[in-house]
């Protein structure tokens, strides 16, 4: 069941799977919500309590209008909402399981208290190094606002094992493989409910990735991670670079890049039992 906490100045949305005694918390991606692991969920062990939350400006959380640079929306402040979500929780010490720009948001938690945290499996991450956008790629969010055939088109390449390749060339309309009703009726909800999120999610987190590559701030804290981390990285990712996961790998201590064939972007959607089992075998049997 979902519900709204506190934390800090916004309610953010939440929501629980499993009751077991150990605590992991699921940090989606741009434009998604937490409902993205809602087809793995049933796979988790039972060893596992699973709190999904939702950023501000996303799913079920409050949408604040944008201030200057849309500064209400910068990672760091996404962070510090995570955090505060926590305390309004009760929730300790945890691990973490992140998806896409999750994964940046999820740094900077490790780094403001690294002492709360245990593993991080991150699935596709944006990296510590951030993301750059230029003009045309601002743009294409830009489009995504007004039209759900754009929207559908560009959130198909973010799991792109779902569908018939050469559908995904930018003059065709994306078609599903025969073999994925259940799978394809969810991910057009979740297309669907991309349409409810904030400005200051459409435009604020393109513009505050790039500032979080330009100013180098965060990837220079990279070597002091010593939190354990796996990260999983789809070889049909056409989102996050190999080279920013290979970065990652190479630069903390304590970091595993495994790159996963036949899947892109989202494995959590394109093939939530193998998803299931790597957050259970990382995460599975740990007790704190």
């Amino acid at each position: 069941m979902t519900q709204r906490i506190r934390a800090g100045a916004v309610e953010l949305g939440c929501r629980v799977w499993g009751t077991g005694p150990t605590t992991v918390v699921f940090i989606p991606g741009n434009l998604a919500r937490k409902d993205w692991i809602d087809l793995a969920a049933p796979m988790f062990p039972a060893a596992l309590r699973v709190i999904g939350i939702d950023w501000r400006g996303c799913g079920d959380s409050a949408r604040p209008e944008a201030t200057a640079g849309y500064a209400n929306y910068a990672m760091q402040q996404h962070a510090a909402d995570m955090l505060a979500a926590l305390d309004a929780l009760g929730v300790g010490t945890c691990h973490l399981a992140t998806h896409s720009t999750g994964g940046i948001i999820a740094t900077h938690m490790l780094v403001h208290q690294p002492e709360r945290f245990g593993k991080v499996l991150a699935l596709d991450p944006v990296s510590p190094l951030g993301l750059v956008f230029d003009e045309a790629g601002i743009g294409i969010f830009e489009a995504m606002r007004k039209s759900r055939a754009v929207t559908r088109s560009v959130m198909a390449t973010a799991a792109a094992s779902l569908f018939v390749p050469g559908s995904l060339a930018p003059d065709r309309k994306p078609e599903y493989r025969d073999d994925l009703a259940q799978t394809a009726s969810f991910f057009e909800r979740i297309v669907e409910q991309t349409f409810t999120v904030a400005e200051g999610i459409w435009l604020g987190t393109p513009h505050h990735l790039t500032e979080e590559h330009r100013s180098g701030r965060l990837a220079a804290r990279m070597r002091g991670i010593q939190h354990e981390h796996l990260v999983l990285w789809g070889e049909q990712d056409g989102w996050i670079p190999a080279a920013d996961v290979k970065a990652m790998a190479a630069t903390m201590p304590n970091c595993r890049l495994v790159t996963v064939p036949g899947i892109g972007h989202s494995m959590n959607v394109e093939n939530p039992s193998l998803y299931a089992g790597y957050v259970g075998a990382f995460l599975g049997g740990l007790t704190r």
